[in-house]
């Protein structure tokens, strides 16, 4: 076996293809777009090259035939925040052999520790946390769009070359065909009605507006998580583009006091229910079963990407009222089964209160794991550090 370094454009479609072979025999996994992938690593794509780096690389057998990979990446607004500088590694697939998976992963140390880092977090994205992020552990079922599926046996391959568990991430799943736990409808139609409370879905006719209520909701919201980095317009107009396809403007929702931004729940409809179909390729014939599948409404999940209330405004019931408002327009989509609240990390108690405050049941657990090069200081394990349950002050 050994490693090479993705540059040309058939080692690009080995990185990509190198997953038939991982998962022919599994049903449950669907193989995300090949064009999200590259563009991660395109520069003129991906802004997190304005302050970052990446590098791919793919393991080939004795008859050099790919037989897994990973990529590392740089992230210097982030890299620094630790006790450590730390990178990144993520997109790994590998045979069910350890020996192989450990030359991959030395291969992103190596590549880091000669970048100046001493630590690596994996497996995550270069980008933002909402895909290809964490390894899954617990819920082997088919992943909504972004989430991270991986074999059962990578625990074991992460664990033996000495990651440990950085965070902990549970999915939770709402079944909408049951009803909320009464106390929950009291105090969300309470605030709901609310003076001086009011609740906007998206438009996209108002777009540039949410974007900017968006990122004033989240910098303030956000500045209590460990290593915390301001959200930029650019980055979230791109997002929504990419989504515009499929996304519901009545499934993004607003919350305001007065004419202040306090709160929103960000969900898209579960576009894997149709990318299943389509083997990776977006080409003219998928194009054209796209509409047509997304006509037949195939799409019954949701997937929660992001919700969030401003620290002044917490514990005013404010998700009950948007939930309130919500459900409204849920009601008018009976083909909408159930709602995937994903992620929330084990440093967020609030957000997992909110999702047991639901009666959401658990669905799928990943972990962020984190390796550090130098063994002495392995030995004093790091953990994500907890977001303050009182943030009000």
């Amino acid at each position: 076996m050994h490693i090479v370094e993705v540059k040309s454009d058939k080692e690009k479609r080995q990185f990509l293809d190198v997953v038939d072979k991982i998962y022919k025999n599994d049903d449950a996994y669907i193989r995300p777009l090949d064009i999200m992938i590259e563009e991660v690593f395109d520069p003129e794509v991906n802004d997190f090259f304005q302050h970052g780096k990446a590098v791919r690389f793919l393991l080939m057998d004795d008859d050099n035939k790919p037989i897994g990979r990973v990529a590392a990446f740089i992230n210097e607004k982030k890299a620094y925040g630790f006790q450590q500088p730390t990178g990144g590694m993520g997109f790994f697939e590998c045979i069910n052999d350890k020996d192989a998976a450990f030359m991959l992963f030395d291969a992103a140390k190596n590549w880091l520790s000669e970048s100046g880092m001493e630590a690596m977090d994996g497996p995550i994205n270069f980008g933002e946390n909402d895909s290809f992020w964490g390894l899954l552990i617990e819920g082997f079922t088919p992943p909504a769009f972004g989430m991270q599926y991986n074999p059962p046996y990578y625990k074991d391959f992460f664990e033996s070359y000495g990651f440990e568990n950085y965070f902990e991430q549970v999915t939770n799943r709402l079944d909408l065909q049951k009803p909320f736990p009464e106390r929950f409808w009291k105090i969300a139609g309470w605030v709901g009605r609310k003076p001086g409370y009011h609740f906007h879905h998206f438009t996209w006719q108002e777009s540039e507006k949410f974007i900017q209520d968006f990122i004033e909701i989240y910098n303030d919201a956000w500045r209590f998580h460990e290593n915390f980095t301001p959200m930029k317009a650019d980055t979230l107009r791109k997002s929504l583009n990419e989504a515009k396809d499929f996304m519901d403007e009545e499934l993004i929702w607003f919350a305001y006091y007065e004419d202040t931004p306090i709160g929103f729940f960000v969900q898209f409809p579960d576009v894997n229910q149709i990318l299943k179909h389509f083997h990776g390729e977006m080409n003219f014939i998928n194009k054209l079963r796209f509409v047509y599948l997304k006509w037949r409404k195939v799409m019954t999940r949701t997937r929660v990407v992001i919700m969030g209330i401003r620290p002044r405004w917490q514990r005013n019931g404010i998700e009950s009222g948007i939930f309130w408002h919500l459900q409204k327009a849920v009601d008018k989509k009976p083909w909408i089964k159930e709602m995937e609240l994903s992620w929330v990390g084990d440093f967020n108690p609030k957000m997992r209160a909110l999702h047991d405050s639901v009666g959401a049941e658990f669905s799928k657990r990943h972990i962020t794991y984190r390796y550090l090069f130098d063994e002495e200081k392995r030995r004093q394990k790091q953990r994500a550090s907890a977001i303050p349950l009182d943030t009000k002050e």
